[in-house]
């Protein structure tokens, strides 16, 4: 199982290395760094399609994973590319880096977009795993791991479905959003997306190994708290809205949907 593994994994790191050099060439001709994150989600969906036609796990196993994470993917970056890239400006948060790195911007989004490939490597570990695995049938935690994710999912897509929709209105521009799932979370979108990271985990944690898939919402959660996902949008947000973004700070849960607190007088 072994080396058949490692075959996978360094193949499949391969097509998106491949991948994330192309879409570098062209954010160069489009400059909008952001295709990054549209090839980031599609490479996950790709690789969760190349293990389960390449890999030798129990088919029904195989094909639930694939279109679990297949379908995230590609939704998600569809998503990404009419919501960041087609008509839209370069997103804040990249704009930012450029200010910082100022020198040999090039050669630096190069290396950050390989990186986002690396990552996409090693977070599609659970999809691996579950397509290594020969046993059948499926268990239980796979079928509550496919519930928690399908939950999830509709959730995540709530959430952007709200944002995009408050976004298009020119009387909310410079305000932020507090509709829905929004009043509830300050990133409901962050929440349930890392909900769905946990649910590939829990889905492989029955394989052989599968305790390493654990990786993945691990790793989500460092990028989402401490990283690029909360501090970075919300750096851009007071850079953007200040002190009316400040205001839904105080109010509202960061990352877990809980009920506002009142402002203070």
């Amino acid at each position: 199982m072994l080396p058949e593994a490692v075959h996978l994994a360094l193949t499949g790191a391969a097509i998106i290395v491949g991948m994330m050099l192309a879409l570098w060439i062209i954010h160069l001709l489009i400059r909008n760094a952001a295709i990054v994150d549209v090839g980031w989600a599609a490479g996950l969906g790709i690789l969760s399609l190349y293990y389960a036609l390449a890999a030798p796990g129990y088919p029904a196993r195989k094909w639930v994973i694939a279109s679990m994470a297949g379908f995230w993917g590609l939704r998600l970056a569809a998503y990404l590319f009419f919501a960041r890239i087609i008509g839209h400006r370069e997103e804040g948060r990249y704009v930012q880096l450029r200010k910082e790195w100022k020198n040999n911007l090039p050669l630096r989004f190069l290396f950050f977009f390989e990186f986002q490939a690396l990552l996409v490597a090693v977070l599609s570990l659970p999809f691996l795993l579950a397509c290594l695995d020969t046993r059948t049938p499926l268990g239980l935690l796979e079928k509550f791991a496919a519930g928690l994710w399908l939950v999830s999912v509709v959730l995540e897509a709530v959430a952007d479905q709200q944002l995009n929709a408050f976004k298009k209105n020119p009387e909310n521009q410079g305000k932020t959003c507090r509709a829905g799932l929004w009043k509830y979370s300050r990133h409901p979108n962050y929440f349930f997306d890392w909900l769905i990271w946990l649910a590939y985990a829990v889905f492989a944690l029955g394989s052989p190994w599968g305790w390493l898939g654990l990786i993945s919402p691990a790793l989500i959660l460092y990028f989402l708290l401490g990283a690029t996902g909360i501090p970075a949008t919300e750096a851009q947000a007071l850079r953007s809205r200040g002190n009316e973004y400040r205001a839904y700070q105080r109010t509202t849960n960061s990352f877990v949907p809980w009920f506002p607190k009142k402002e203070q007088a």
